[in-house]
């Protein structure tokens, strides 16, 4: 299974990676974006047997070792193959 994880700043921390980049977009003349939060994107290709062991293990992953608790948070998505029906001729 796979396990996608995004990792942003907390509403509440100061982004100035995503400051810089939106004072960037705005002298480009891109003015319609108010603002931007930067993140992480990684991957994780699990070897479990359930869904639920998959989002268990993901989300234990992504609190203690990708992201910092005190000023980040984080969003998972998970790809479960889908249950294929047994053929019989």
């Amino acid at each position: 299974m796979k396990a996608r994880v995004f990792v942003t700043l907390k509403p509440s921390v100061f982004d100035p990676q995503g400051r810089t980049i939106v004072e960037a977009l705005h002298s480009l003349g891109y003015e319609a974006v108010g603002d931007v939060r930067q993140g992480k994107y990684f991957e994780l290709e699990l070897a479990v047997p359930t869904r639920e062991e998959a989002e268990s293990l993901a989300a234990e992953v992504a609190d203690r070792v990708l992201s910092n608790p005190v000023i980040e948070s984080f969003r998972l998505e998970i790809d479960a193959p889908e249950a294929v029906a047994e053929r019989r001729p």
